[in-house]
């Protein structure tokens, strides 16, 4: 295939491809398209289709998560779409039945390989159809499998045209074929840096300050209405106003699940979007104390907490949401006891809902698991979702949305 722009044909393939990302999911806008469409103008991909994939791929996703749907377009657009000659019936037979062949080449005969551009191969390739008489195998000019030839398969070559069978290094299609990304989906959590970019979320702009900052719309309108007369307006600069408290279960059921949130507490610590940003670990349920450690061993009084951070805090917790019934239900049924703390996990937990109104719980077990146990009575005091990336944005979006209902203690 050709990679050029602006033929029709490979428009409409170049279509093709667009209209197959649009039907996975992937959200290709015009302004990404148009960006592909000069870098093809400037042979930015090498007239190589691998270069083409990793081209589009580089230009048209936006995150990891789409790297797999983005595969599955490719080779529904391009399978079969390497060579467009085709091939003598004759050809077809020798290179379906190819002998055994050693293509271990050392570096320094593959560095004297001459790579070759897209046009170069073709009309090479239409030379060699016309002169091949006989089957080939392990050489480096004719069009055979194994050795170092740029035409057939199951050889070595920097650049070539794969014809008949497997390639013998990756290639677009191969690489496609992999499709090594099929874990990088919404519904995993990946990494730090994913997790940063969804807490970005929580930004809530508003002009705070002196006045110190150009309004340019502002100036513009008021210099109209003085008939041309200039007059500078300033305002306020916008900074985030969002402070967020994490708490976070440690130990036991949770041992699995650590390095998943440890990766949710470095994404938060290192996020620069918030105001202020409060953690602390408890184990199973909140009680009277919680801790500042993941050792639980500095230890701070709940109610103190409570009384320190007021209700423009957004609350965040994650835990499995799983223990034994008298831990949540009943007073003095913690695992750790307090001094002078009778009060049940239920009743901490009530109390904070209704301390802070925009609050949501992270689980990183599976949704079916929270209808049953304690997690079915923890779900009905905080809107639960899942650890995962989608499910993160959705807490995110309640954690920004309106102020929610205190709940009423239900009957024990």
């Amino acid at each position: 295939m050709a990679m050029n722009a602006g033929s029709t044909q490979a428009t409409g393939v170049f279509l093709d491809l667009f209209f197959a990302l649009r039907k996975r999911g992937v959200p290709v806008s015009l302004q990404e398209w148009l960006a592909l469409m000069q870098a093809l103008s400037l042979g930015l991909e090498r007239q190589t289709l691998t270069g083409f994939y990793h081209l589009c791929r580089s230009l048209l996703v936006k995150t990891e998560a789409h790297f797999d749907a983005f595969d599955e377009a490719f080779l529904e657009v391009f399978r079969g779409l390497e060579l467009p000659i085709d091939l003598p019936e004759k050809l077809r037979e020798w290179l379906a039945d190819p002998l055994r062949w050693d293509r271990t080449l050392s570096p320094e005969l593959l560095a004297q390989l001459k790579t070759l551009g897209l046009e170069e191969l073709l009309k090479m390739f239409e030379e060699r159809l016309r002169e091949q008489q006989e089957a080939h195998h392990g050489g480096s000019h004719w069009i055979g499998t194994g050795g170092t030839s740029p035409f057939g398969h199951g050889g070595r070559h920097p650049s070539g045209l794969r014809v008949g069978g497997p390639g013998g290094a990756r290639s677009a299609i191969r690489v496609a074929e992999e499709r090594r990304f099929r874990t990088y989906r919404h519904d995993r959590v990946l990494d730090t840096r994913q997790l940063k970019v969804a807490l970005r979320g929580l930004r809530q702009l508003r002009r705070e300050g002196c006045k110190d900052e150009l309004d340019l719309d502002g100036t513009i309108r008021q210099t109209t209405k003085n008939a041309g007369e200039l007059e500078l307006i300033f305002r306020a600069p916008r900074i985030n106003d969002v402070k967020l408290v994490l708490m976070m279960d440690v130990g036991g059921s949770m041992e699995p699940y650590a390095q998943l949130v440890e990766h949710l507490f470095s994404a938060a610590h290192a996020s620069r979007h918030l105001k202020d940003f409060r953690f602390y670990f408890f184990h199973n349920c909140v009680y009277g104390k919680i801790y500042q450690d993941n050792w639980l061993q500095e230890g701070v009084r709940t109610g103190d907490v409570m009384r320190l951070l007021d209700e423009r805090y957004k609350l965040l917790l994650v835990g499995d949401a799983s223990m034994a019934p008298s831990e949540l239900m009943d007073p003095w049924g913690a695992l750790y006891r307090y001094e002078n703390d009778p009060e049940a996990g239920r009743d901490w937990l009530l109390r904070f809902a209704r301390r802070w109104p925009r609050a949501a719980w992270l689980n990183p077990e599976p949704p079916q698991a929270w209808r049953h146990g304690t997690a079915s009575v923890i779900a009905r005091i905080f809107p639960m979702y899942a650890l995962t990336l989608d499910g993160l944005d959705a807490a995110i979006r309640a954690l920004v949305g309106a102020r929610r209902q205190a709940p009423v203690p239900a009957a024990s």
